[in-house]
């Protein structure tokens, strides 16, 4: 049986695949980091949709990336994983512009660490940015 992640190295060779893969990127981010809280908080759909007041289906759709959930939803989920919601903004580099994902961004210590697309560290909160 062919794994996901097989699957999907092969079809980024293709350039359609690639445009809208890159198209949903945010989708994307904003599950994988749902799935990550989840799991770290040691929960099924279920018990976290128990947990946040909702049905098991809402937490799948939260987690397949379809749709956009409002801050609301987003605040459920993290109280009810037992995180907290934090939400910053990141530079664009015009060149190199990417997402960075939950993993690269290490949130769990409450400053942010990592570097940007162009390797450069993240600047210390409250850091004044200027721009490019």
């Amino acid at each position: 049986m062919a794994r996901i992640s097989d699957m999907h190295k092969k079809w980024m060779q293709e350039p359609r695949y690639r445009k809208a893969y890159a198209a949903l990127k945010q989708e994307f981010v904003l599950a994988s980091a749902a799935i990550d809280v989840r799991n770290r908080a040691g929960l099924t759909q279920e018990a976290l949709a128990r947990k946040m007041g909702t049905t098991q289906p809402v937490v799948a759709r939260l987690e397949s990336g379809r749709g956009r959930p409002s801050m609301r939803t987003l605040d459920r989920l993290a109280k009810a994983a037992g995180s907290r919601l934090i939400i910053s903004f990141a530079p664009v580099r015009l060149a190199s512009a990417r997402l960075l994902t939950a993993q690269e961004l290490q949130l769990g210590t409450g400053r942010r660490r990592g570097r940007y697309a162009n390797n450069q560290p993240l600047p210390a909160p409250g850091t004044q940015l200027r721009a490019a």
